[in-house]
């Protein structure tokens, strides 16, 4: 027997609260979370995942009771017997670690880089800078090159 049809999925709670037709909410502590059965008519069924259709489990108890409020059910109750705060498996993130570094570094590169653009504006706007054309830089660099070429050159057999 398929698992959805034992359990309520997100858009037929939605609509049952809004048809005032949802008699309550059972919370229940398990391995790993907590789950919730929904109570409407003459029946009771477990609050599926979306995409699994599995029964679906809240890490925090928190996110549950914040999850039926916005729904609109403020008012249920709670079987905490089997809770075991040490079955509950959090998710660690190394690669969030790297991340955040890499964007502290472009952060500090970007601050850098727009000290040193403003320092650039201040000094070209400086009237005692003094100026070079750019044909006596390519001059002067036409004859850098042509002095290590004749050096290397000179260095060959």
């Amino acid at each position: 027997m398929s698992t959805d049809l034992l359990t309520i999925d997100h858009n037929t709670l939605s609509r049952l609260v809004e048809a005032g037709a949802v008699r309550g909410a059972h919370v229940i502590s398990q391995i790993g979370g907590w789950c919730v059965i929904i109570k409407y008519g003459m029946l009771e069924r477990p609050l599926a995942a979306t995409r699994s259709k599995e029964v679906r489990k809240f890490k925090k108890l928190e996110t549950l009771v914040n999850y039926l409020k916005e729904i609109g059910i403020s008012r249920f109750d709670v079987d905490a017997t089997g809770y075991d705060q040490s079955s509950i498996q959090t998710y660690k993130r190394p690669d969030r670690v790297e991340a955040i570094r890499k964007n502290q570094e472009a952060i500090e590169h970007d601050k850098w880089f727009r000290e040193q653009v403003a320092l650039a504006l201040v000094e070209a706007d400086d009237p005692a800078t003094e100026w070079i054309s750019n044909d006596d830089v390519a001059a002067s660099w036409t004859l850098k090159r042509a002095e290590l070429q004749k050096r290397i050159d000179a260095q060959q057999p």
